[in-house]
């Protein structure tokens, strides 16, 4: 008794302390089903296969069914119902359910959508529920917002779906007729023309083929030309009317008047032998006098049904043009050479021609000479003065502004690759100079700085303007364009000449890295995938010794070496193949990650202690910038507006110490409270006691050599790149 109290009681909940009844569907203790509860599915069950949830697995898939409702028709006495035939769509991706109406022509009924697409609830008294699979069958009625749909039928893909479903499908149904439908075709059918003549209807026809018009491309031969030559000509045959018109394609500087039209659009006929027949004798109909003048002045007139009397006239029909035809024009011989796809697919589908072999009415044009231009003349610069070889008015060369756009500075990103270089010359005096060679990727122009290095006796600064350099080795007067340096040159590693210097790139920055790796379908010395498949290749038959040598170099079983010996390993095996570049790029992918927690005392006194060296104070305009971008005033910014605002400020912090900064005083929602970030960094009022500030390096901090930081590859695991290129040892 105690254990049916209580479940029992389990239907029962409370609201504002009162105890109430909660229905059916409450669960029992962890969520199990109560003795006699019946479940309801809420989807459609289908039978365990793929893990992939329903929207994945039957994305694309419907099952199609035929269908009709009877309509009743109160207001009209010709028909009491109507059988309207529709086709329902159920989605098996989320159960829902869509009804559309086939357009019928001249029907009157607004058709198409009836149903748009959505999830249907069952019938009363199961409101609470919707239609799934289960519910539909053929020969089978479903009730859709109190209209019942008969299901005669399904498609092939239905009925196997069903069918794998474990569903016995019932035998298709008789598609029923509509009564009133089908006694108008009876009136139709029975009914015959009250004249005795014949009906010319032309209307049908103007329907159906209304727009459609067949293209033929024709040649005539004018025998009166002075040269002979071919006129090349345009048919067009109109299927609404079977009328022709014909269109003269004039060449330039033909000599010729451009008329509108060879032939104006009308019915074109056929060679007749007697000659052309005079205006009013061919008619559509002829008339007969019964009476003559036996009745005085009037007569009586009919019309004459055996057409005794009556001219026949042959006109072009489409059946008589075809390619390589021949065809009348009054008087002209007018060759059928070719036509378009329209017209293919009309004779192939209408009469079965297969062979649109065109007829060849003219010799090929003489292939075009090549442009040669004169040399260059040492002048401005070659794209100058190519210009006006060009055109009697010389245009400035235009620059490619699209990349300009792309590629110019944009916030952060510079798209300015830099590299550190060293002169390759035996003098003592130049081995020791470091250059600075930047690459703008907006104009592909190259300027070189010169680190200052004290006591040298060599000024530093600017070493070369910037500006686009050629490739060395080329002739300089000549006509065809010369090569310049592209991105794609510079790598660490290659040996460059830039007007007779040569430079060797040791290094590079961050960016650079980053950006070429990014880029990786540009360059190959940073695409890893290239590099490991390249590696792969050399090294694969050697592989059990290479395990062993880069064990050799780990005798501490630390699984990580250090970048020089690992460079070393890769220079030796590869027999120095790879470049200083792609050894760095491998280094970088397989490096180990410094993983470390910031402290925000630490980085505010650093931040502080920069802002104070380079005597920043604008944290009052700062602030009522932010609160003016705060449209909101809610106290929060999104993370890239903040950073943005702070650059536009020109704060003196690394941009990694920013993002530090600005994640640090992230909310839950990821936005930053700006009011406790400005007055973080004003080091005027909030000032960070001197004890807790640490004097550490950073990384835009001035220093005067201008050159790019040196890599920060300090360990690589070695152990993942073996098995990338071998596999995982067993």
């Amino acid at each position: 008794i105690g254990k049916e109290k209580f479940h029992k009681s389990q239907h029962w909940g409370y609201c504002n302390n009162v105890a109430m009844l909660v229905g059916e569907d409450k669960p029992g203790i962890g969520g199990e089903p109560l003795p006699g509860r019946k479940l309801k599915p809420k989807c459609s069950v289908f039978p365990e296969g793929s893990d992939a949830p329903a929207w994945v697995a039957f994305d694309k898939q419907v099952l199609s069914f035929d269908a009709y409702f009877e309509e009743e028709v109160p207001v009209k006495n010709q028909e009491l119902y109507r059988i309207r035939h529709c086709k329902i769509y159920f989605y098996l991706e989320d159960d829902t359910i869509q009804v559309i109406e086939p357009q019928v022509k001249n029907s009157g009924i607004t058709q198409g959508t009836i149903v748009r697409r959505h999830r249907i609830p069952l019938p009363l008294p199961h409101e609470d529920q919707f239609y799934t699979i289960d519910h539909f069958n053929i020969n089978t009625e479903v009730i859709f917002y109190a209209r019942k749909y008969k299901i005669i039928d399904c498609d092939q893909f239905t009925k196997n779906f069903l069918r794998k479903m474990g569903v016995r499908l019932n035998p298709p149904a008789g598609r029923p007729d509509d009564p009133y439908t089908k006694e108008r075709q009876k009136i139709l059918d029975s009914m015959k023309p009250l004249r005795p003549y014949e009906r010319i209807d032309t209307l049908k026809q103007f329907l159906e083929h209304d727009g459609h018009v067949l293209r033929f491309f024709c040649v005539w031969d004018d025998p009166e030309s002075v040269f002979h030559d071919p006129r090349e000509l345009v048919l067009h045959y109109y299927l609404s009317d079977d009328t022709i018109d014909i269109k003269e394609i004039i060449p330039v500087n033909s000599g010729r008047d451009a008329f509108p039209l060879f032939l104006r659009r009308d019915k074109l006929p056929k060679y007749a032998p007697t000659g052309l027949y005079q205006p009013g004798t061919i008619t559509s109909r002829t008339v007969l006098n019964v009476f003559g003048k036996l009745a005085g002045n009037r007569g009586h007139y009919i019309l004459d049904n055996r057409k005794t009397g009556a001219v026949h006239q042959e006109f072009y029909r489409d059946g008589d043009l075809k390619i390589g035809a021949v065809i009348n024009v009054w008087g002209r011989k007018i060759i059928l050479c070719d036509c378009d796809e329209f017209t293919k697919e009309y004779y192939r589908t209408k009469y079965g021609i297969e062979d649109f072999t065109p007829v060849p009415y003219k010799a090929p044009p003489p292939p075009k000479p090549e442009k040669k231009f004169p040399p260059y003349t040492g002048f401005g610069s070659e794209e100058d003065s190519l210009r006006s070889c060009m055109g009697l008015l010389p245009k400035p060369p235009q620059k490619d502004f699209k990349k300009f756009m792309e590629k110019d500075r944009s916030g952060m990103e510079s798209n300015i690759l830099r590299f550190l270089a060293k002169l390759v010359t035996d003098s003592p005096i130049d081995k020791d100079r470091k250059f600075i060679i930047s690459y703008f990727l907006s104009d592909d122009t190259i300027s070189i700085f010169e680190h200052i290095q004290q006591n040298t006796g060599i000024l530093g600064g600017k070493f070369l303007e910037r500006g686009r350099i050629k490739k060395p080795g080329q002739e300089l007067l000549k006509s065809e364009p010369s090569e310049y340096f592209k991105a794609q040159n510079l790598f660490v590693g290659a040996r460059v000449c830039f007007h007779g210097h040569n430079f060797l790139l040791v290094d590079a920055d961050e960016y650079t890295f980053n950006y070429m790796e990014k880029h990786a379908n540009e360059f190959s010395v940073a695409d890893i995938g290239v590099i490991l498949k390249k590696l792969k290749d050399i090294t694969e038959p050697r592989s059990r010794e290479i395990r062993q040598v880069f064990a050799a170099t780990d005798p501490e079983h630390t699984k990580v070496i250090e970048y020089d010996p690992f460079r070393n390993l890769i220079v030796s095996i590869t027999d120095g193949v790879f470049s200083e570049h792609e050894i760095l790029t491998l280094g970088r992918y397989y490096s180990v990650r410094d993983e470390y927690e910031m402290d925000l005392h630490f980085l505010l006194a650093v931040a502080q202690e920069q802002l104070k060296k380079k005597n920043f104070e604008d944290f009052e305009q700062l602030s009522a910038v932010l609160i003016y971008n705060d449209r909101e005033k809610c106290g929060v910014l999104p993370h890239e507006m903040c950073r943005t605002i702070c650059k536009s400020f020109k704060l003196p912090l690394a941009d990694d110490n920013l993002q530090a900064l600005l994640t640090i005083f992230e909310d839950d929602h990821k936005q930053v409270e700006y009011k406790k970030f400005v007055d973080g960094l004003n080091w005027r009022e909030n000032q960070i006691p001197a004890c807790q500030t640490i004097k550490v390096p950073l990384k835009n901090e001035d220093d005067r050599s201008g050159q790019p930081p040196s890599l920060p590859v300090k360990g690589i695991k070695y152990l993942p790149l073996l098995d990338d290129l071998f596999g995982k040892e067993e």
